[in-house]
C-alpha cells in the first residue's frame, strides 16, 4: 500500500514542503514584528552553501556531528545576513523593500552564495553526509501513516514543532501579544513599555536563522550536493506563503505541503514511467503562487485577514 502513487506523492510533498514551512514561519515572525524580509531566497542560498561546505569539511567522525555543525552554520549565516537587514531597516530606518532586494542580490545566485560554491569547489563533490530518516518506534512500515508520519527526518519533526510553538507563542503568551502589538501599532506598544526595536531585531534574526536552516535542508537532504541557485525560487514561495496563510502558522504548513506536492508531481510521475515536459511541472509551483495570491487578494476568501498594519513601516518614536 505504501507504494501507491498517492502515498509516494504525499511523502514527496512533505519532503519539498518542509523547507517552505521553516522559511515561511521565520518570515511570518519577522513580518508580525513589522519587518518585510525580501532577502529570504538569498539567505536560503547562503545557508545551503555554507551548510554543505561545513558538511564536506567533516571527512571523519560521526555523521550526526557533521550534520549538526552544518545546520548550525547555516542558521548562523542566516542570522548574520538578517542582522544586516535589521540594522538597515530598524536602526537606520532604510526602505525595507530596497534593503531586502539589495541583500538578495548580494547573497543570491549571482552573488556571494555562488562565489562560495566556486571557491569551495562545491559543485564537483558528492555529499558525504545526509540527514537520515528516523523510523520512530519502528512504525515506518505501517500502511500510509508509516512513511508519512513515523519515517521522517529530524527537520520534518522540527518544522511541525515550530508551527505548534509559534501558534502557541502568538496566541497564548504575553511576548506573543507584544509582538502582535509591535506589528500593528508600534507607537502604542512603545507607550505600553514594549521595546519595539528589540522586538523587531529578535524576530528578524530568528527569521534569518530559520531561512538558513531551510536552505541547509536543500543541500543536506533534498539534493545532498551544491549547485548554484539550488533553492530555485523557494524563498519567494515562502514569502508568498505567509501572505496566502494570512500570517497564521497552521495555514503556512498546509500551504507549504500543497506547494510541495505540486513541486514533486513531475518527479513522481517520471519515477513511475510517465514522460511529460519537465518545463510544465517546474512552472506549476509559480503558477499556483500567482493564482493563490490573486484569490487571497480578492473578497472570495472566507479567511481574509489584513496584514500587520505596520508592516514595512519604520518605527519613529
Amino acid at each position: 500500500m505504501n507504494d501507491l502513487m498517492v502515498v509516494t506523492l504525499l511523502a514527496s510533498g512533505i519532503l519539498y514542503g518542509t523547507p517552505l514551512i521553516i522559511a515561511g514561519i521565520g518570515e511570518l515572525l519577522a513580518e508580525r514584528s513589522g519587518v518585510l524580509n525580501l532577502s529570504v531566497e538569498g539567505i536560503m542560498l547562503m545557508g545551503a552553501a555554507t551548510a554543505f561546505w561545513t558538511s564536506q569539511s567533516f571527512t571523519g567522525g560521526p555523521d550526526w556531528l557533521a550534520l549538526t555543525a552544518a545546520i548550525l552554520v547555516g542558521a548562523g549565516v542566516g542570522v548574520l545576513v538578517a542582522l544586516i537587514l535589521a540594522f538597515s531597516v530598524v536602526t537606520m530606518q532604510a526602505n525595507q523593500v530596497v534593503s531586502g532586494l539589495a541583500l538578495l542580490i548580494f547573497c543570491g545566485p549571482l552573488g556571494l552564495s555562488n562565489y562560495l560554491g566556486a571557491v569551495g569547489n562545491l559543485t564537483s563533490t558528492t555529499g558525504l553526509h545526509r540527514l537520515p530518516k528516523l523510523d520512530l518506534f519502528g512504525l515506518g512500515d505501517l500502511p500510509v501513516v508509516g512513511p508519512l508520519v513515523f519515517d521522517q527526518d529530524l527537520l520534518v519533526y522540527f518544522s511541525w514543532a515550530i508551527v505548534a510553538g509559534v501558534w502557541f507563542y502568538l496566541t497564548r503568551t504575553r511576548a506573543g501579544l507584544h509582538l502582535r502589538a509591535v506589528g500593528e501599532e508600534p507607537n502604542a506598544a512603545d507607550a505600553m513599555g514594549v521595546n519595539v526595536v528589540a522586538t523587531r531585531y529578535v524576530h528578524t534574526l530568528i527569521g534569518g536563522a530559520l531561512a538558513g536552516v531551510a536552505g541547509a535542508y536543500y543541500s543536506l537532504i533534498i539534493s545532498v550536493n551544491w549547485v548554484n541557485n539550488i533553492t530555485a525560487g523557494a524563498g519567494w514561495i515562502a514569502i508568498a506563503l505567509v501572505i496566502l496563510a494570512f500570517w497564521r502558522p497552521l495555514f503556512v504548513l498546509i500551504g507549504a505541503y500543497l506547494f510541495g506536492v505540486v513541486t514533486s508531481l513531475g518527479f513522481t510521475l517520471q519515477a513511475l514511467g510517465y514522460t511529460l515536459p519537465a518545463e510544465l511541472f517546474s512552472s506549476l509551483p509559480y503558477l499556483l503562487t500567482l493564482l493563490a495570491v490573486i484569490l487571497a487578494s480578492g473578497r472570495l476568501s472566507r479567511f481574509h485577514l489584513k496584514a500587520p498594519a505596520a508592516l514595512g513601516l519604520p518605527f519613529r518614536r
